[in-house]
């Protein structure tokens, strides 16, 4: 295990708020069937990929000023950088005053999951620390007259800043993709977002749940000695049934998707960070991530947290 310790954390919402009300009003929809099938009732909008990447970043580093200045790679997790290049990882790192390293990771709704254990091979190489971003503007890709997509998606960042060291770190680790179904979930260049929600629902679950128990058997853990459980914030059915099958009571489970919507890779470190606010983590815990999405693509991780 590379040992770190989080050494900052902080998340970022646009201003903009889109209601269950706002789509009422020009989609043949309704507040209780938006409510019961996703468990949105409304999503943030506005903003763009690297702004709020780095206005969650400033949060995380403004925790360890130590750190700051020791950072010596950027990651950000994102399906929507502004443009096709550079990534948007330079723009936040412009933003930051950084001349560090800088990628993105397209792993769509995993990628942060992803650009997370990529972060602790750069934790090997002694780089320093290592910002982890995850970060995207969905409501730029969705087409506002479809109901199925429309209802779903919002804009978010989260950052994770990882120091060297440490009791914490990634304990275990699964990824895996379904390169036949990327029809059901896709967005082509300058398009909006094509999505089958019944098979996108049911591979999500069959794909995650497997995926956590294949990564808490690499960690030699079970779902019992998982402290709180933090999956990437698709639909709430999605998490009920995922924490059903794992035998996880809702209280270790986190659900931010109420006020925020799908946020794709920005769902899961805003996550974390409103449960670092809220004081759900602490030194020791055993927390497990899960992010699946276009791809389809999937990762879980289980961390000892620091």
């Amino acid at each position: 295990m590379t040992g770190f310790r989080v050494a900052g954390i902080g998340g970022a919402l646009p201003s903009g708020v889109l209601s269950n009300a706002d789509l009422e009003a020009r989609l043949d929809t309704s507040d209780n069937w938006i409510r019961e099938r996703t468990g949105i009732l409304e999503r943030r909008v506005g903003g763009t990929t690297s702004g709020l990447g780095a206005e969650a970043a400033r949060a995380a580093l403004a925790q360890a000023p130590a750190d700051t200045a020791a950072v010596g790679m950027l990651i950000v997790a994102t399906s929507t950088p502004a443009r096709l290049l550079p990534g948007a990882a330079t723009g936040v790192a412009r933003e930051l005053g950084l001349t560090c390293g800088a990628i993105d990771v397209n792993g769509a709704c995993a990628g942060f999951v992803y650009a997370l254990q990529a972060a602790t091979g750069f934790l090997d190489a002694s780089l320093g620390s290592v910002l982890v971003i995850g970060a995207d503007i969905l409501s730029q890709v969705t087409d506002p007259d479809d109901r199925g997509t429309a209802i779903l998606f919002g804009d978010g960042a989260g950052a994770l800043l990882l120091a060297p060291g440490g009791e914490g770190g990634v304990l275990g680790f699964h990824a895996g993709t379904d390169p036949g179904a990327e029809e059901i979930l896709y967005c082509d260049h300058g398009g909006v977002m094509k999505m089958e929600g019944r098979a996108v629902f049911r591979l999500a679950v069959r794909a995650a749940s497997d995926s956590v128990r294949r990564a808490l058997e690499s960690a030699d853990l079970a779902p019992g000695d998982v402290d709180l459980f933090v999956p990437h914030q698709a639909n709430q059915r999605i998490t009920d049934a995922i924490a059903s099958r794992l035998g996880l009571e809702p209280e270790r489970v986190v659900s931010t998707i109420a006020r925020t919507g799908n946020s794709s890779a920005a769902s899961i470190p805003y996550a974390l960070a409103v449960a670092a606010a809220d004081g759900r983590l602490h030194a020791g815990d055993i927390v497990l991530l899960s992010g699946f999405g276009a791809g389809m693509t999937w990762a879980s991780s289980v961390i000892r947290w620091a």
